[in-house]
């Protein structure tokens, strides 16, 4: 065993990893939304994630990794929600692409290593694209 191996060992087993108990990372966002037939629209026909679960009062989606579960229900956002963070390739083109599907978008923002811009979805719960996987 290395001194990495070691250290690593040591440190998981501080952690908790040993009994898989270590948070490993976002598996699904719930969004609880007003209109889920407008916000299902926008989330499939708009930014063109594949739906993965289509049940009354229910909608999954996959988001490379991560499901987006939107329900019915109401929810109180903070004054400053939560922001889904979304990749693309080409930042412009995917843009571009948003804006004929209807989508409202930011212009393109550049700093700190990475493009980016910015939106919301019909119920106001803002989203970014940047190159940053």
């Amino acid at each position: 065993m290395t001194t990495q191996d070691a250290a690593t060992a040591g440190a998981e087993g501080a952690a908790g990893t040993a009994s898989g108990a270590q948070v490993r990372g976002l598996g699904q966002l719930g969004v609880a939304v007003q209109d889920l037939e407008a916000m299902t629209a926008f989330y499939r026909d708009v930014l063109g994630l594949k739906v993965r679960k289509d049940e009354k009062g229910w909608k999954e989606f996959d988001a490379n990794g991560c499901v987006i579960a939107l329900h019915n229900g109401t929810s109180e956002v903070g004054r400053r929600p939560p922001k889904m963070g979304f990749w693309a390739k080409d930042i412009a083109a995917a843009r571009q692409e948003l804006i004929g599907r209807g989508a409202r978008m930011s212009k393109l923002m550049m700093g700190g290593g990475l493009v980016r811009c910015e939106g919301k979805d019909p119920d106001g719960n803002p989203f970014s694209i940047s190159d940053r996987p």
